[in-house]
């Protein structure tokens, strides 16, 4: 009678299983201000994927389509500004991507102005992009920390905390205030096209889904 040979018990640890975060893809007109933005926030439950070469509006749109076709993102994000681009192309750009189910985060007259309503409750209405440097200095100066919109135009380290910290006057994040307020101004102008709205930017959608990761 051939007995079965007994075979000792594996000391070896089984291999961890490693679940891959879902990334959020967000492809930037701009080269610098809002990706080195985006790449700031950390995420417990996601990462951030933040590309910029300074394609125009519609340009912007058609590299988030051709990147997320090559691969599966949780979202995928537009972020342009309206700056001197014709109201159709800005316009279109939207259209295109709401079309092709990518979001999007734009501004009118730019990025900046997202920046600007969290230190200050600007009631909406023109605000010329050339005066956004220095509302968003008036209010970050006295803080000691400045931002040079007209130079390198990257976010410091030392401006996100700020945009981040909480107000000393409201008691409330500054981000929190400027999705509050960037709300309120684009209901107030909601029924006009993309185009035509001043000062409005739909950043805080983006940025509220972002926290939700946090």
């Amino acid at each position: 009678m051939i007995r079965n040979k007994k075979v000792s018990p594996s000391l070896k640890r089984p291999s961890p299983f490693l679940t891959e975060k879902p990334t959020i893809l967000i492809v930037c007109e701009g080269e610098n201000t809002e990706p080195s933005y985006f790449r700031k926030f950390r995420l417990s439950s996601a990462t951030i994927k933040a590309v910029g070469d300074g394609r125009n509006t519609v340009a912007v749109v058609k590299q988030a389509m051709e990147l997320s076709s090559k691969r599966n993102y949780e979202q995928v994000w537009c972020v342009f500004d309206k700056d001197n681009f014709p109201a159709r192309d800005f316009n279109s750009a939207i259209t295109l991507a709401t079309a092709n189910n990518i979001k999007v985060g734009y501004s009118n007259q730019a990025f900046e102005y997202w920046l600007i309503l969290h230190f200050t409750d600007h009631q909406g209405g023109r605000m010329s992009r050339r005066d956004y440097n220095q509302a968003i200095n008036a209010q970050t100066r006295p803080l000691g920390v400045t931002y040079n919109g007209k130079a390198d135009k990257h976010i410091s380290e030392d401006l996100f905390d700020l945009l981040m910290a909480v107000d000393n006057t409201t008691r409330v994040r500054r981000i929190e205030l400027a999705i509050t307020r960037a709300k309120r101004n684009y209901k107030a102008v909601a029924h006009l096209s993309p185009a035509e709205q001043q000062s409005v930017t739909t950043v805080f959608r983006l940025a509220e889904e972002i926290l939700k990761y946090t």
